[in-house]
């Protein structure tokens, strides 16, 4: 019977995916298995006579050493984490198992590469900070530069960017741009970009090195990015319309991105959309509660509230304030004759005039139908409604050209002026009104104050 021959003990170890090391006392490296290369990068050969120390991360030298110390007392460990810097220059997170051996005055190590499963769990905790900050914050500049400092715990991030897309104006514009080199740049044409048009167009993600992006740019042309030697951009996708990009550069030639940085920039991507997106939706929501849909203008409501706020800063101040209100003459014969598509043209050009003959301070509000009012705020003599009044009838009285036709329309109005006609917001709205009653009998296209309206 002839027994079997076994591999030489310092082979099998150098058959192990984990590294297995001696070191000495102050932590030089005496032995080291063949599993160094994969691991920390450097051959057996070169690690022997180093220090361990020299090897680790700086941040985890002084924790580490306090561990040894208890290790060579005679408390092994089995489970000590902590970082070395591998030989190209990226981390390497270790899991050790190490004893000391009193007789040899020796401390033996199993080194194993936890790594990959250090990153999962990193991307895992990002991914849901990313979610949560989507979820919670209501603000997107704050989201934006809290997902950028997410972002930055994983990945090189220096320079980021939050770019959104305008189909309206074919426009993008920069809503976070941190970069090492440049201020953000103001919106731009959608053709002025070629990297983020690129992934607009398509609604895929675009991972570039200087020679893809030197193909692109044979291709397109010119762009923003030029001078980055890596970029990644990842469409900002909202049901089936790209309204954006979130764009990684680097301008350092040893840091690069990957299909794995791709990946987890999409998720991100996914994110911010959607928080970009409930956003919007309640900013539409908010503006239909308060907004006239069709002008655009604010409606009673929002009027009543802005007319109020302006009655207690005029009971504050003593001063004075007016509220106009008119029609459109023979606003209903024009919807009936020409239809409602043309009689909606015109009281948004109504709308549109009626801006440009008050002030910034002022409001011009939609109560409903053809019925406008104005708020003139802080107004010092009645004589400045009635200045303002001819303004309006001389410009809503110009001729309108709707669609191939000619309209003539002119407004009725009535004044009332805070304090004289009234104290409180109804009953200046009300004194108004009954004002414009009186100048339409009269004859229309004219302005009736509230104590001529009285005189009738």
């Amino acid at each position: 019977m002839t027994s079997k021959s076994h591999p030489p003990h310092d082979k099998l170890l150098d058959l192990l995916l984990d590294v297995v090391c001696v070191v000495d006392k102050q932590g030089r490296f005496l032995s080291v298995s063949a599993a160094s290369e994969r691991v920390f990068g450097y051959r057996p050969e070169e690690m022997l006579g180093r220090s361990a120390f020299d090897m680790m991360h700086p941040d985890d030298r002084a924790a580490s050493r306090a561990l040894v110390q208890q290790i060579n007392s005679g408390q092994p460990s089995h489970d000590h984490e902590n970082r070395y810097v591998h030989k190209d220059g990226h981390i390497v997170h270790i899991m050790w198992s190490a004893q000391w051996l009193e007789a040899e005055q020796v401390r033996v190590g199993v080194a194993r590469d936890i790594t990959a499963r250090k990153r999962a769990e990193a991307v895992q905790a990002a991914l849901y900070a990313v979610s949560q900050a989507a979820h919670s914050i209501g603000d997107l500049q704050t989201l934006y530069g809290r997902v950028h400092e997410v972002i930055a715990q994983l990945l090189p991030a220096k320079n980021f960017s939050v770019v959104l897309y305008d189909a309206a104006d074919d426009q993008l514009s920069f809503a976070y741009h941190a970069d090492e080199f440049a201020a953000p740049p103001p919106p731009i044409p959608l053709c002025g970009a070629t990297f983020c048009a690129e992934v607009i167009r398509t609604g895929n993600a675009l991972l570039l090195t200087p020679e893809t992006a030197t193909q692109l740019l044979a291709r397109h042309g010119a762009v923003a990015g030029l001078h980055a030697l890596d970029w990644l951009g990842v469409p900002l996708i909202s049901g089936t319309q790209t309204i954006g990009v979130l764009v990684l550069q680097s301008y350092c030639a040893s840091v690069h991105y990957s299909e794995q940085d791709k990946a987890l920039l999409q998720f991100v991507a996914s994110q911010v959309a959607a928080a970009i997106e409930r956003q919007r939706t309640h900013s539409r929501l908010e503006f239909l509660a308060q907004y006239d849909h069709l002008t655009e203008l604010p409606n009673r409501a929002l009027f009543l509230d802005r007319l109020r706020t302006a009655l207690q800063r005029a009971q504050r101040d003593a001063s004075q304030l007016a509220v106009l209100y008119l029609d459109m003459d023979h606003f209903k014969q024009i919807n009936d004759t020409c239809g409602h598509t043309i009689g909606d043209l015109l009281l948004r050009e109504v709308a549109q005039r009626l801006r440009q003959c008050v002030r910034e301070s002022d409001t011009v509000g939609r109560l409903g139908g053809d019925e406008f009012a104005v708020l003139l705020d802080s107004i010092s003599q009645q004589e400045d409604a009635t200045l303002v009044a001819e303004k309006i009838l001389v410009a809503l009285s110009a001729p309108y050209l709707l669609n191939g036709h000619t309209l003539q329309s002119a407004p009725s109005l009535g004044i009332a002026v805070y304090p004289e006609h009234g104290q409180s917001d109804l009953h200046l709205i009300r004194r108004a009104d009954e004002a414009m009653y009186v100048a339409k009998r009269s004859g229309g296209r004219r302005y009736v104050v509230v104590e001529e309206a009285i005189k009738q």
